[in-house]
């Protein structure tokens, strides 16, 4: 069937884990209490930098963005979800489908680019810290911050797009959690290989080639570590690398077992729960991670705790 400007359903049917009857009440208990413990940590980081004078750096810059994007990134999907789990309200109009999607994805897209400006940063501290100060200017951190941001709300602009012409004729129950695009791509009776192709081509522009970019300078990042001389030199050298390389590898894990994984092992369910973990265990991880990894944000909250007294 060809494409059309109209779709027969105009309201959708979110199912969540509605084969978990059981766990309907533990889940929305769950989910409320993971946004909260998001929204608390990422707002917690971006009032420790703003308020400490030392964390006015590139570093605590972008992670300020990170955590910004954080917070959107998870009320893009979370809030509606524990509406489903709490009242048992499961539709969705397709406007209100294909705005999530857009949000979702741009969101994603956004995170690829912020990820990706965070190693350049810190390639740039630990292989060039005699250039630090010039190449990292303010100039640079808001142009790189705010390509970034562009580049992530105009990724997904051409999928949505393509999307809002398919017809949605056989079924309207998404079998997932949010309009994850996956999900949507099932119901359509249009033919879908061209938004399928513009995805992968977009994933290969946007998130191989900013997970590659990653990879190359942390090859070099490793490389400098490994000629300090000093134990200790290292150790502080790597330290300011650990906690960006971790939310690196448990972002682009779980992006990779969700979207990249052959056919044959291909399961809707496993890619909800992977899904659960990207969309909001990790934002919710991301403040910890940094805090635990990090003596200077521990030091500045600290400092903003006694000064409270």
């Amino acid at each position: 069937m060809g494409k059309r400007n109209h779709s027969t359903w105009t309201e959708f049917v979110i199912v969540g884990f509605s084969d978990l009857p059981e766990l309907q009440l533990s889940l929305s208990i769950a989910s409320f209490f993971i946004y909260l413990l998001t929204l608390v940590g990422n707002v917690l980081i971006l009032m420790t930098v703003f308020i400490s004078p030392q964390l006015h750096s590139p570093m605590y810059f972008f992670l300020s963005n990170l955590s910004f994007l954080d917070i959107c990134y998870t009320s893009v999907t979370v809030p509606k979800t524990a509406v489903i789990f709490t009242t048992g309200d499961r539709s969705v109009s397709l406007a209100g489908c294909l705005t999530q999607l857009y949000c979702f994805l741009s969101l994603a897209s956004t995170e690829y680019m912020l990820l990706t400006a965070m190693a350049y940063d810190r390639y740039v501290a630990i292989c060039h810290p005699l250039h630090y100060a010039l190449v990292m200017s303010n100039r640079a951190c808001v142009l790189l911050a705010a390509a970034s941001w562009m580049l992530g709300f105009l990724e997904p602009i051409a999928q949505t797009a393509l999307l809002s012409q398919y017809s949605f004729c056989g079924s309207n129950v998404i079998n997932h959690f949010f309009c994850d695009i996956t999900a949507l791509l099932k119901l359509s009776c249009s033919g879908t290989e061209m938004v399928e192709v513009v995805t992968f081509c977009e994933g290969v522009v946007f998130g191989f080639s900013s997970f590659l970019l990653i990879c190359i300078s942390y090859v070099f990042i490793i490389s400098a570590i490994l000629r300090i001389h000093s134990a200790e030199g290292r150790c502080k050298a790597f330290s300011t690398c650990a906690s960006h390389l971790t939310v690196v590898v448990l972002f682009y894990g779980t992006l990779i077992c969700a979207y990249m994984r052959p056919s044959s092992a291909y399961s809707m369910d496993q890619n909800k729960l992977f899904a659960v973990f990207y969309n909001t265990v990790i934002p919710m991880l991301n403040p910890i991670i940094y805090c635990l990894r990090n003596k200077e944000i521990k030091g500045a909250l600290r400092r903003a705790c006694r000064q409270n007294r």
